[in-house]
């Protein structure tokens, strides 16, 4: 059962803010993502890539997906079709297999570029000297079937406020240095994805542009013991 009163709050928050809210439904039902739907929810975000083709099939096609999770090359073909935005593309190789597929639909693929910010060696992203490396080169300059919008950062679970502020203010600063150099000629370029259900008050404080919020709309999930930033 969704809280239908905190996303009735988030959605109000993100209205003033100017932020889009991206509730998290993974593991969830279609009838809980039907009853957040109902309520005015029409942005969903999907870590796995079978339960998204899925629920895209048998949902509303006015819903707007995003990938949030870790994503195969070998599987961005099943979402290439109709994925909205790409949050977590974490390495060059998986950028040029996205146009690829982007091409072959004769679409044009939004994505975040997502960068490493936690202390935990299990996240993903890019390093920021790993990124600029490429944008050197031009990397992505030939991928003409995907259009960079943005960045995406996870921080650190944990309970410390203090190091999680840190982590989005680092991501922040770093995204205003792309923005003033690399992607100047790139008007696109506007969108912050940071902050979940524990975290997204410190993440807008922070300059985040996207929230990604799924416990706080569809109920607790089981979390690693001491920490208090469920997704």
């Amino acid at each position: 059962m969704i809280n239908k009163a905190i996303l009735a709050h988030l959605n109000q928050v993100t209205k003033d803010k100017n932020i889009k809210l991206i509730a998290i439904s993974k593991t969830k039902t279609e009838k809980d993502i039907l009853d957040a739907y109902h309520a005015g929810q029409k942005i969903f975000g999907e870590n796995k890539v079978q339960e998204l083709v899925q629920k895209y099939e048998n949902l509303p096609k006015d819903i707007e997906w995003h990938l949030v999770g870790t994503l195969q090359t070998n599987k961005v073909k099943y979402i290439a079709p109709f994925v909205h935005l790409i949050h977590s593309v974490d390495s060059l190789k998986l950028a040029i297999e996205i146009n690829k597929q982007a091409e072959k639909n004769n679409r044009i693929i939004d994505v975040l570029l997502e960068i490493f910010i936690a202390a935990e060696t299990s996240k993903h992203g890019f390093s920021e000297e790993e990124l600029i490396e490429h944008l050197d080169i031009n990397a992505f300059d030939s991928l003409k079937n995907i259009r960079i919008i943005g960045l995406m950062g996870m921080a650190t679970y944990t309970q410390s406020k203090i190091v999680i502020r840190n982590e989005f203010a680092g991501l922040k600063d770093f995204f205003d240095k792309l923005k003033d150099t690399y992607f100047k000629s790139n008007p696109a370029f506007t969108e912050l994805s940071m902050g979940m259900s524990g975290d997204y008050n410190i993440a807008i404080e922070k300059g985040s542009t996207m929230i990604r919020i799924g416990s706080a709309i569809f109920g607790e999930r089981e979390r690693k013991k001491g920490m208090n930033v469920p997704l």
